[in-house]
């Protein structure tokens, strides 16, 4: 009932290979339900929009290895089958030591049947020892087949498929040069679904691709099996109630769209009432909102048409001065801040609430994160250790202080190793948090937010 597509690393053509398998079962009237391994927001954009559901995101780091097979569970149980994206390579993971995190982790945890992709584009009998060797080295994994990708001629599929013959893996897709359908990108990866007016054009192209690559003969039996049955942990149970039903302003278009789908689920589930709005079209908030959600994404692409919108800024600088409740991740901080500085040194004006600027660079600030609070915040108490992801090429020209986290890299130290703002109702930061597995986060937000929603209302007093 699933399979998980795994690279042999990074760069070889998954993400097309599952665009493609995804197109092509939607195209079949086949219901799908997709997920991506790591903190990736943008892959899962473009299986939403193939599947019309919300891909999840599987990440143990970010939440747990209880939390993933929870969610992997749940959702897998709506479709008709499931694939999962994998990530970089199929063992390469949050450390260089083990593959914790990787593909091969969520297909030991998962018990899901893999599908390898090859680039095949320089090489011929050699694909024998690669095969081999990812087949081989960790036996509690069972590969299902090969996608044979960048395939140069006829001629060369032969030779891939004489070399491949003696170790019995079925090949299970062939993709040539020529059939590679190219996703624009830029300097965080690649080109949100929202920017993309040929979208569908593409998708189309990826089930028709889809269609003719692959031996659905052999890959049908294998998406209709029944999943192997795991022991699944349930998580902790958490009891929550609010007096209101808070009316959380969610910051969604072009410029923030950076979301996992499980963080504004568990919103709604704790009891909020999600409006989403448009920084960029929208001249005022929504009515009667009692939290704002800034969620990362391209204000640095969109800062002309953010600074432009003076109606937008004013608006959220006003709330924010009533005391209301706004987080900010990434993005949504670079939003908050004074000004956005882009790639050519062009300043725009943002809502100014915090007193630092954006500053966009070349230097790529990437990884996980642990975050330990040096302060009380609107979302978590002082001491609180939480795990979270950066991923930006902008820097703060003023550093917080004091700042909000103290920061460790996942295996090593880090600089600069204090982050985040906590300014009044406001927290703003570059990292990036998944509450799947930590719900007392955003309730201790969404109870803020209930404070300051009765406040308004009924004269009562706000309480830190």
């Amino acid at each position: 009932m699933a399979l998980l597509i795994a690279g042999e690393r990074s760069g070889v053509g998954k993400t097309t290979v599952t665009l493609a398998l995804l197109a092509t079962l939607r195209r079949w009237q086949i219901s799908v339900q997709s997920f991506k391994v790591g903190p990736d927001y943008i892959d899962p954009m473009f299986h939403a929009a193939v599947t019309g559901r919300s891909c999840r995101n599987l990440d143990p780091v970010l939440t747990s290895e209880a939390y993933v097979q929870q969610c992997f569970h749940q959702h897998q149980a709506t479709a008709n089958c499931a694939l999962v994206e994998g990530v970089m390579g199929l063992f390469d993971g949050a450390s260089g030591h083990s593959d914790w995190a990787s593909p091969a982790h969520m297909a030991r945890l998962l018990h899901l049947p893999i599908l390898l992709v090859v680039d095949c584009s320089r090489m011929a009998r050699s694909i024998a020892a690669i095969v081999h060797g990812y087949c081989s080295l960790d036996p509690r994994l069972s590969v299902a087949g090969v996608v044979l990708n960048r395939v140069g001629s006829d001629r060369h599929l032969q030779l891939l498929t004489a070399a491949l013959a003696p170790l019995q893996v079925p090949i299970l897709g062939v993709l040539h040069r020529q059939d590679e359908i190219t996703l624009p990108d830029r300097h965080l990866g690649l080109i949100p679904t929202a920017e993309l007016p040929e979208l569908n054009a593409v998708l189309d192209r990826l089930a028709s691709l889809g269609e003719q690559a692959f031996d659905w003969d052999q890959l049908l039996p294998l998406l209709k099996q029944p999943p192997q049955p795991s022991a699944v942990t349930p998580t902790p149970g958490f009891s929550f109630a609010l007096q209101t039903k808070p009316r959380i302003a969610v910051a969604f278009d072009r410029a923030f769209s950076f979301y996992y789908a499980d963080n504004l689920d568990c919103l709604s589930q704790l009891g909020a009432e999600l409006v989403f709005w448009s920084p960029m079209a929208d001249a005022d908030l929504p009515p009667e909102v009692s939290g704002l959600y800034f969620g990362g994404g391209f204000p640095e692409v969109f800062a002309a048409e953010l600074a432009e919108n003076q109606a937008a800024r004013q608006a959220v600088r006003s709330a924010i001065q009533q005391g209301i409740p706004t987080y900010g991740e990434c993005g949504g901080l670079m939003y908050l801040s004074e000004s956005v500085i882009d790639f050519d040194g062009r300043s725009y004006p943002m809502v100014g609430v915090l007193p630092t600027q954006a500053e966009m660079g070349k230097r790529l600030t990437l990884g996980y994160r642990q975050a330990t609070t040096q302060q009380d915040s609107v979302l978590l108490p002082a001491g609180a250790t939480v795990w979270g992801h950066e991923f930006h090429r902008s820097r703060l020209v003023q550093a917080p202080h004091p700042a909000l986290y103290h920061l460790q890299g996942y295996e090593t130290p880090i600089a600069p190793d204090q982050e985040g703002w906590q300014q009044g109702s406001v927290q703003a930061s570059y990292v990036h948090l998944h509450w799947g597995a930590t719900p007392q986060v955003p309730a201790r937000w969404l109870s803020a937010c209930d404070r300051f929603a009765r406040s308004r209302h009924y004269g009562v007093a706000e309480q830190p």
